[in-house]
């Protein structure tokens, strides 16, 4: 994975990294807080022998330094009660009570350190400069050689220590950078695994790691936009309409190279909002003047009717069989330049409808009739259809849904169009939800549909909306004609 894919996956599942990482500090800093501080003092001393005159074997006496195995012995009984005892004595603990001591030795000096360890830094000074005199006073006692001669050993202190001002543990400073490591790590690692096991379309990055087709548009998710689908009427200068129009242009581009002025839109799965998107995308090529024909190719589960609102009893079905004309089942849409052929009839075999010989006879007279003709056709993964239609067309659309699609799903309609050797003229990603970092984000910045004109001229705005009213009764009257 390259650095600006993997900030890609941090920035879309930044909420997971901060989550690990208030959780771990949360944790870190509530354990430090709750844990018993201790202190650490530390003394360095070296115990010295004063032998007496040995007149058997010459020797003259003197001071001798401890040797390393006797300090070693000395290490290994520390927690004797030999030793112990006369420790709290002197420390004024009481019997039985706990005292952290431990001693370092030297291999290369007769000297060693003794570390004292208390939740009282007080307390670990005088562990730590005691313990040394009362190891002299029972050295003897555990050295058999020492012992014959009756020696004196004696503490001699090189370093004293002192109370310390800061504790050792816990290490707040040291717990919180761990904390924040840790949660770090742990964050950024639960983002790859979620990325690596999600099995969803999320964005633009996922389109071009299924295939090399560009991303004609992305169609932001709108609230409300179920109760008003067709926004080209509803909200013209909104978010989502601005979208359908960037298609539009887009799209205008792609039937550059084809020259057929024909598509047909699909998705993987249904649900999708490709049926959506097509009646708002017909309804954008009409405004900029063109004829253009919407063709309700979905024979097994038709809802472009359903969506405007029309009736979608007669429509192709009907022309295909001969029973009506087709220019008596188009049916126009208001004053819009937009027209539209319904399913009609669900009938028993769509896909062997859709791909004989009336079809394409069919298609051609709409060709021919219109400047531009849409196709809504059923998804791609239960059925064939699509590629049926694609064959009349200039090329294939395909639509997906953010946060919807599965790559698996996705993944499967391409292979199906690799196999016939379709490659789709683009993606259209749906449902896209919007969010300071989105390119095509208008923020702010909205259209303000005859503010100013109203204020300074009300005759002028009451003209307008006459003219409204007179195209959306003339369209219910062609409706209703039809």
């Amino acid at each position: 994975m390259q650095l600006r894919e993997l900030l890609g996956v941090l920035r879309a599942r930044w909420r997971t990294v901060v989550a690990c990482l208030l959780i771990v500090v949360g944790v870190t800093a509530a354990v430090t807080m709750t844990t018993t501080p201790s202190y650490t003092a530390s003394s360095r001393v070296y115990l010295t022998v004063n032998r007496p005159l040995d007149t058997l074997r010459g020797d003259p006496g003197g001071v001798t330094v401890m040797r390393y195995n006797d300090l070693k012995t000395l290490a290994e009984v520390l927690y004797s009660p030999t030793v112990m005892e006369p420790l709290r004595a002197e420390l004024g603990l009481p019997p039985g009570a706990g005292v952290g001591v431990a001693l370092l030795i030297s291999e290369n000096a007769s000297v060693m350190d003794v570390i004292g360890t208390s939740s009282d830094p007080q307390l670990a000074a005088a562990i730590a400069n005691t313990t040394g005199p009362i190891l002299a006073k029972v050295a003897v006692q555990f050295s058999p050689l020492l012992s014959q001669s009756a020696p004196n050993a004696t503490c001699v202190p090189i370093t004293k220590a002192f109370a310390p001002g800061l504790p050792t543990t816990p290490d707040v400073r040291r717990n919180l950078a761990l904390g924040i490591l840790i949660g770090l790590a742990l964050g950024v690692g639960l983002a790859m695994v979620r990325h690596a096991l999600d099995t969803k379309v999320r964005g633009e990055a996922d389109l071009k790691a299924a295939s090399d087709r560009p991303v004609l548009a992305q169609i932001p998710l709108e609230a409300g936009a179920a109760a008003r689908p067709i926004t080209l009427e509803s909200d013209p200068h909104g978010a989502h309409a601005e979208s359908i129009r960037r298609l539009r242009t887009n799209l205008m581009f792609v039937d550059v190279t084809t020259g057929k002025h024909s598509f047909v839109l699909t998705s993987a799965m249904p649900g999708e909002g490709k049926t959506t998107t097509s009646i708002n995308l017909a309804l954008a090529i009409a405004d900029a003047g063109s004829r253009v024909i919407l063709v309700e190719g979905d024979l097994r589960n038709p809802s472009v009717a359903k969506a405007l609102g029309i009736e979608g009893g007669v429509g192709l079905t009907t022309a295909l069989l001969g029973r009506a004309s087709l220019a008596d089942v188009i049916q126009p849409w208001g004053d819009t330049g937009m027209s539209v052929l319904a399913a009609g009839q669900i009938p028993p075999n769509p896909s062997e409808l859709l791909g004989s010989r009336p079809m394409a006879e069919l298609f051609e007279k709409l060709a021919a009739d219109f400047d531009f003709v849409l196709i809504d056709s059923p998804p791609l993964v239960p059925v064939i259809d699509a590629v049926l239609l694609q064959r009349l067309t200039g090329g294939l659309v395909m639509v997906v849904a953010a946060e919807r699609t599965r790559k698996k799903d996705l993944q499967t309609a391409l292979t199906s169009l690799q196999t016939v050797d379709v490659a789709p003229a683009g993606f259209v990603l749906n449902f896209v939800p919007v969010s300071a970092s989105d390119p095509y984000r208008y923020g702010t910045y909205r259209y303000q549909q005859g503010s100013a004109s109203a204020s300074a001229d009300p005759r002028q705005a009451r003209l307008k909306r006459q003219s409204a009213d007179a195209r959306a009764s003339s369209g219910r009257r062609s409706r209703r004609r039809t």
